[in-house]
């Protein structure tokens, strides 16, 4: 059962890769999309090798004004299920980053300021550019929002990051805050009080 699975995903990939790897900005032989929900702007889209995302996934590269956006997914990265990436600008996940399911990444809002129109008729906003930095772990149901991560980061499941979170920590909440720190000099992750 496990080599018949195996080589169902294995014709999959290669299906995928010769039907729509031209239409991306960068796609590798050994990156695997398994069964997208949507994915929009692939002229702005780059993954790297062995980068894996997996089903339902939505990406949007959205191109709003004179300014191309960039989602880039660097080698050995993984996208969990449900999974809803949006760039008007930009959007970088490093090297080997775990994230979860349902994870919402994006660099922008929409406007709600004029209360004279419904929100969706309202103008989307940049917030900030996204970088997820090598080796980070992203947690179930996390939203990052125009927020930069370092390396090596842990986020916690539910949170939410609005700010910049600097490498070696683990965050929670919402607003996510650092509630443990890496000190290199001792070698142990400790608690922030």
């Amino acid at each position: 059962m496990k080599s018949i699975l195996k080589i169902k995903r294995y014709i999959s990939r290669r299906v995928f890769y010769y039907l729509y790897a031209r239409m991306f900005k960068n796609y590798q032989k050994t990156t695997y999309i398994k069964d997208p929900d949507i994915i929009e702007g692939h002229q702005y889209i780059s993954l790297g090798d062995g980068v894996v995302i997996q089903t339902m996934a939505w990406l949007l590269a959205y191109k709003q004004d004179n300014i191309d956006p960039i989602i880039s997914i660097e080698d050995g990265s993984v996208i969990g299920r449900f999974s809803h990436i949006v760039a008007l600008r930009s959007i970088a996940i490093g090297k080997n980053v775990l994230i979860a399911d349902k994870v919402y990444i994006s660099d922008n809002i929409h406007a709600y300021e004029d209360i004279t129109k419904p929100i969706l008729q309202q103008e989307i906003v940049f917030k900030g550019d996204v970088e997820i930095g090598d080796n980070s772990w992203i947690g179930e149901n996390v939203s990052i929002i125009g927020a930069k991560i370092g390396v090596h980061c842990i986020v916690g499941a539910n949170a939410v990051v609005l700010r910049d979170i600097p490498s070696y920590s683990v965050v929670v909440g919402n607003p996510a805050k650092v509630i443990k720190t890496y000190n290199h000099d001792k070698e142990i992750w400790e608690k922030i009080e």
